[in-house]
C-alpha cells in the first residue's frame, strides 16, 4: 500500500487504472524510494529490541507493494551472517504487485510474499506463524496503510487493522498517514471523476491520526510508545510500539 502523493506524482498516477483507491500504486517506489525510511531506522534495531540470531525472528511489513522495502530492510537490518533464522513476511491486497515481488525477490530463503487482503482473512498470517513455530511476529511493520484501510473500511477498520496488528506483534513499527493525506487521496479521486471513498465524509477519527492510533493501541490493545524515530520526508511519524 501507499501514501500521500504531491501533484506531480498524482498526475504520474492518475494514468494508472483505478487510481489506485487502496493505495496500490504500481510505481510506488519510484517517488518514495525504500532509503527516506530507511535513513530513520537504525540497522542494528533488531539488537537493540533484544532479538538474537541464534533464536527464530519472524518479520511482518502489511501492505508491502512490490516489495521493495521489504527486501532493502532485510538487508538493512539483517547481516549476511544472521540470516539464517530470520525471516520476512511481507503482503499486499494486490496481487499483480505480489507477483512483481515474488519474481524480483533475490532472498527467497528468507523472504516470502503472499497476496492477502488482512481485513478480510488472517488465516494466511497464523499458518506462517504456525510454520516457524511462533505465536507471534518479534517485529511488524504497518508503513503508510493505515489511510487507505480507514478510508475504504472507516473508523471501525482502522481500529480492527490496529488491534489484529497488536494481538499478532511483540513490536509494532507504524507510520500513519495524517489527515492531509486523506484530503488528498478524497480530491484525486474526484478530479477522476471516480466515486469517493465509502467513508470519508462520515469519519469521526480525524486530525491527528498519529495520536488516535497511539491511544488506541496503548488504551486497548496492551500496547505502549517506546521509540519515535522522528518524521519521514514526507513529514510523518515513524513510531515504534511495543507489547506490555
Amino acid at each position: 500500500m501507499a501514501t500521500c502523493l504531491n501533484d506531480a506524482d498524482a498526475e504520474r498516477e492518475e494514468t494508472d487504472p483505478g487510481a489506485a483507491p487502496f493505495g496500490n500504486f504500481i510505481n510506488y517506489y519510484t517517488f518514495n524510494p525504500p532509503e527516506n525510511r530507511l535513513g530513520l531506522i537504525p540497522a542494528s534495531l533488531l539488537q537493540e529490541l533484544g532479538f538474537r540470531s541464534e533464536e527464530p525472528t519472524l518479520i511482518l511489513d502489511v501492505g508491502c507493494n512490490s516489495g521493495e522495502l521489504s527486501v532493502a530492510l532485510y538487508n538493512h537490518l539483517v547481516p549476511g551472517d544472521q540470516r539464517r533464522r530470520i525471516h520476512l513476511l511481507g503482503f499486499d491486497l494486490d496481487e499483480v504487485l505480489i507477483e512483481r515481488a515474488q519474481q524480483n525477490n533475490p532472498l527467497q530463503s528468507h523472504i516470502t510474499f503472499i497476496p492477502l487482503d488482512i481485513t478480510n482473512n488472517t488465516e494466511q498470517l497464523q499458518d506462517y506463524l504456525h510454520l516457524h513455530g511462533s505465536s507471534h511476529f518479534h517485529l511488524t511493520l504497518c508503513l503508510a496503510v493505515t489511510m487507505w484501510v480507514h478510508l475504504n473500511h472507516g473508523d471501525s477498520g482502522l481500529l480492527q487493522l490496529l488491534t489484529s496488528l497488536a494481538s499478532i506483534s511483540h513490536f509494532l513499527l507504524l507510520e500513519a498517514q495524517p489527515w492531509k493525506c486523506y484530503r488528498s487521496a478524497a480530491r484525486r479521486l474526484r478530479k477522476l471523476g471516480r466515486t469517493d471513498f465509502d467513508h470519508f465524509k462520515t469519519l469521526e477519527i480525524k486530525g491527528d491520526i498519529a495520536g488516535h492510533a497511539k491511544e488506541h493501541l496503548e488504551g486497548h490493545c496492551g500496547m505502549e510508545l517506546t521509540h519515535s524515530f522522528g518524521n519521514t520526508t514526507w513529514d510523518r511519524k515513524l513510531l515504534l510500539f511495543k507489547k506490555r
